[in-house]
């Protein structure tokens, strides 16, 4: 479990600081290199001599593609570590304009490749990553408060706010969620500014989530509330309040978590897929869901294979994220023999 932790940990860090390990403005363009394939690393040059340290070459037109581009091994450039470059906000915060690599200014590096404009594949994934990632995050959060919230309501409370927030639950539960979702963002308004749309994207996937959480941590409520020691409390003269936030909404942590790890991955496919459709963060500012939006056209399914590379990050986190879960689960199971 541990190494699963760390494993998404680093993961979340590395998109957290994305300006430190990103080479370039994920918003760059250069038209010069437009689908440019993924430059590679050298430890020996065109004449056989032996580098210690990496060096890539720089990129020219190609003699035998048209518009592809091939090595010119007259121009090597060493890739640096620790070098200045365009300024960024780490984590959003502190003004920096160290990177983790780089080459000097008349050379490029792109590990992940270009798009269509020419902008770097990596830097996009990284900040990209931040909102997918944040989006999850925010809406997995929206979801299990409101989730906690009617749970308790409903199952401390019972009567007719049991009954009215169940049969709510179960309509939601009843429908299709990916229907319900792109129903929902369709009638809301789509010419939206980065923020705006991030905020509104966030908030409609986190509404559509709540209906789970809310009766599992009914469930709980209602076996916790009948308790020997909840009991003693509320004849010692325990107020409600002191009673669900001292003792009874306690036992629903551990659900929350576990359900944290699993709406998690869901509601970041949930951006993508908003994202991918038209329907969420638009260009320029990057998401998984837009950078996968170039494939909707064959060509850049059938040719560039780099542009792939949200999908091929999205499956080990998935991954990690259902395993953390199936882990949780087993902990708690062992917790309540």
């Amino acid at each position: 479990m541990r190494w699963l932790i760390a494993l998404l940990v680093a993961a979340h860090a590395i998109v957290l600081f994305a300006g430190f390990f990103a080479p370039y403005d994920p918003a760059a363009q250069n038209r010069d290199f437009s689908f440019a394939s993924p430059t590679r690393l050298h430890l020996r040059d065109a004449g056989g001599k032996l580098h210690l340290r990496p060096f890539v070459y720089a990129l020219k037109d190609s003699a035998t593609e048209a518009g592809g581009y091939e090595e010119d091994t007259s121009r090597p450039h060493r890739l640096r570590f620790l070098v200045t470059g365009q300024g960024y906000k780490l984590a959003g915060v502190i003004p920096s304009q160290w990177h983790l690599f780089g080459v000097a200014d008349e050379g490029r590096v792109f590990l992940l490749g270009t798009d269509r404009f020419g902008r770097d594949q990596l830097s996009r994934l990284l900040y990209g990553g931040q909102i997918s990632i944040l989006a999850g995050l925010l809406a997995t959060s929206f979801s299990l408060l409101a989730g906690a919230l009617v749970g308790c309501v409903a199952g401390y409370f019972g009567g007719w706010p049991d009954r009215a927030l169940m049969s709510g639950a179960e309509l939601f539960l009843a429908l299709p969620w990916l229907y319900l979702l792109l129903g929902v963002r369709a009638v809301l308004p789509l010419h939206l500014g980065p923020a705006q749309a991030f905020l509104l994207v966030t908030s409609v996937i986190g509404l559509i989530g709540w209906a789970r959480p809310a009766r599992m941590v009914r469930g709980i409520v209602l076996s916790a509330k009948e308790r020997n020691y909840v009991t003693a409390a509320r004849g010692f003269g325990a107020s409600g309040p002191y009673l669900l936030r001292r003792h009874i909404l306690p036992e629903t942590y551990g659900v929350l978590l576990t359900q944290a790890t699993l709406l998690l991955p869901q509601y970041i496919l949930a951006e993508v897929t908003l994202s991918f459709l038209g329907l969420g963060i638009a260009e320029p500012t990057p998401s998984w869901g837009n950078m996968l939006g170039a494939l909707q056209e064959y060509h850049v399914v059938a040719s560039y294979w780099w542009m792939f590379a949200p999908v091929l990050l999205l499956f080990p986190l998935f991954l990690g994220y259902f395993g953390l879960a199936g882990l949780l689960q087993k902990r708690m199971q062992t917790y309540a023999n």
